[in-house]
């Protein structure tokens, strides 16, 4: 247990080992799914689907012990949901740019991300952001994180007439989900110790009694052959054309700001962010030469740290199980969406306590904040509420007379958001 102490500082953090483990396990019950899903969406750009699940299992332990060791932050990185339909979706699918050029792209926009991490460029950027769009922010995450939990179980779905609506309340899924909100929520207000991991454990064996099978179908083998061929398969033949510079740049924009956002949410102890910014930038780049989309700041790390994570003992234990997980999957895939939801769904309700240090009082704070925390959920995008945040805030300031009070980052920020709005 020294080796622990003296790698991770548990002692100043507050913290143990059985804490920091535990916390780490919390983590990757919520967090594995990824594995599966990152993996079906990245085999959509054309890569194999056996080399996009080890892809992304690889990437994601690289991404946790660079947080753990560099950063000693409880931060899990792992491919991003979102980012990954970028990569497909767009730059393969709508770019025309081949899954090697888009590997390239990864790489590239790595870089300039790293570029950004290791200079003074990040304490700019953090510095710039005002207290009332820094809390907005994490409110907003919050309620992203709360509906994302809300889908999951079934709670709801969706509408046409109003978009979303409950969902049926029969379902057998749903009423899983209901019993298992009910039980994490009184496990947690009594403080017990474990409360999510008990919870997880509990809806699975429940959910195996009610026949609720795994919704997603399994690879049973996986083959370290086919991987070999995609590993280090970036091709720069694009480079000079428009295309492949555009995707750069929106993908740059993307990890940059979501990160900072993401960060600035979960990590309590701020001084824990230049490395955890750096630690996020040098994984973004790896996951471009491992042969996936990149990584980013975890929601469900917020899982681990309401458990009690604190250091980076807890990314490390998530990716050492992250790795021993490509030979568990048909069995991981047991664990029902309904126990996943819950805790998705308090950890959310967890992170809007910060929306009363919000002055909505002074309009020219409060109508900015307010937009953050509407638009990240209510557009599915964590960057584009953040932008539209930044945008209504510059104006905001400079109509009435205060933009004195921004600074030449913030304006440089809220212009490249333009861009990215503008070319998204």
């Amino acid at each position: 247990m020294n080796i622990f102490e003296s790698l991770f500082q548990l002692k100043h953090h507050q913290t143990n080992v059985k804490r920091e483990l535990l916390a780490g396990l919390t983590t990757y019950v919520t967090v594995v799914y990824i594995l599966i899903v990152n993996g079906y969406i990245i085999a959509d750009s054309g890569i194999p689907l056996q080399a996009a699940i080890l892809a992304t299992a690889f990437t994601s332990v690289i991404g946790c012990v660079l947080m753990g060791f560099w950063a000693n932050a409880p931060v899990i990185l792992v491919p991003g949901m979102g980012v990954n339909a970028f990569f497909t979706y767009t730059i393969v699918h709508k770019m025309g740019l081949t899954w090697q050029e888009a590997l390239a792209v990864v790489a590239i926009s790595g870089l300039m991300f790293m570029l950004i991490a290791f200079t003074r460029l990040s304490k700019r950027i953090v510095t710039s952001i005002p207290d009332s769009l820094r809390k907005s922010i994490t409110v907003g995450i919050g309620l992203l994180i709360t509906f994302i939990g809300l889908q999951k179980g079934g709670l709801v779905q969706a509408s046409k007439e109003t978009f979303v609506t409950m969902g049926d309340l029969h379902q057998p899924v749903v009423a899983l989900t209901l019993g298992s909100l009910l039980l994490t929520i009184v496990l947690y207000a009594r403080n017990v110790k474990g409360s999510f991991l008990i919870s997880l454990l509990i809806t699975t064996i429940v959910a195996v009694l009610m026949g609720i099978r795994p919704s997603s179908t399994t690879v049973q083998s996986l083959s370290l052959d086919q991987y070999l061929t995609v590993v280090g398969s970036l091709s720069f033949s694009k480079m000079t054309s428009l295309p492949f510079w555009m995707a750069t740049f929106i993908l740059t924009m993307i990890l940059v700001f979501e990160n900072v956002g993401l960060l600035q949410g979960l990590l309590k102890d701020k001084k824990q962010f230049p490395a955890a910014f750096q630690a996020n930038a040098l994984s973004a780049f790896s996951a471009g030469l491992l042969g996936t989309s990149p990584t980013v700041c975890a929601v469900e790390s917020a899982t681990g740290i309401a458990a009690g994570g604190r250091t980076g003992l807890t990314p490390f234990t998530t990716g050492f199980l992250l790795l021993g997980s490509v030979f568990l999957i048909p069995f991981i895939q047991w664990i029902p969406d309904s126990a996943i939801a819950s805790i998705l769904v308090i950890v959310g309700g967890l992170m809007i306590g910060g929306v009363k240090d919000i002055p909505f009082n002074d309009l020219t704070e409060g109508i900015p904040a307010f937009f953050t925390i509407a638009l990240i959920p209510f557009t599915y995008s964590i960057p584009d509420g953040i932008a539209l945040g930044f945008i209504t805030y510059a104006i905001l300031k400079i109509t009435t007379g205060k933009w004195r009070q921004l600074t030449p980052s913030f304006y440089l920020i809220t212009s490249l958001f333009v861009i990215q709005l503008i070319f998204s």
